[in-house]
């Protein structure tokens, strides 16, 4: 986790929130799938939120029972000093993703670009057993990785890109069965340089009742 750690408390000290790749002001895409698939009162998890607007977005949206996992701290601390008072309504977990023990079950998995920087088939199955875990039966992952046709690095770092069908494939040979596709669709963001990111969006609902 250190080397992780200190790399990406390193890529938020370099710039400035906005002046960052994946900055949206508003994530539109992830706020309609949320809202489509959680409720208010459902606890909803995070993934690499760091120093994403999302939480304020929620917070908004009156959704009461908010996580953020990162391992940046720093990433965190800028959106903690953003919210002000309001970040105390967050539960904030500084944790790689792939070592995390859940101590709680989730309704919703968010994750806006954690999924694509594991280059590795043991970071991938320690991510999916993650989250396997923290869902509760029949919770709703939404994964979101560079596309096919997106980048091949970020911050520095290699990714892998996926088409819906390839992380959908990925994810049942790690997991067979345990997860059903709801959605698969593309999306074009654009960096505050203005250079397209084109990335995949997956929806996927754990088995159970």
């Amino acid at each position: 986790m250190n080397d992780r750690h200190e790399h990406w408390n390193d890529v938020y000290g370099a710039r400035e929130e906005t002046a960052l790749t994946w900055f949206e002001a508003i994530p539109t895409v992830s706020l309609e799938l949320i809202r489509k698939y959680a409720d208010a009162n459902d606890p909803i998890l995070d993934v690499g939120g760091g120093a994403s607007r999302i939480v304020d977005s929620l917070i908004d949206l009156g959704f009461s029972r908010i996580s953020i996992l990162d391992l940046s701290e720093a990433g965190m601390n800028v959106s903690r000093c953003r919210l002000g008072s309001r970040a105390d309504k967050v539960t904030w977990i500084t944790e790689d993703v792939t070592k995390w023990v859940p101590d709680q079950p989730y309704r919703l998995w968010h994750d806006r670009a954690v999924f694509h920087f594991l280059t590795s088939k043991d970071d991938c199955r320690a991510y999916v057993s993650r989250m396997l875990s923290a869902l509760e039966p029949s919770g709703i992952a939404i994964i979101m990785t560079f596309a096919e046709d997106g980048p091949e690095m970020c911050s520095g770092l290699p990714v892998m890109r996926y088409s819906p069908e390839d992380l959908v494939a990925t994810l049942e040979e790690i997991a067979p069965g345990a997860l059903k596709t709801v959605d698969m669709r593309k999306h074009v963001h654009m960096t505050p340089k203005g250079n397209e990111q084109r990335f995949q969006v997956s929806v996927l609902r754990k088995a159970g009742q």
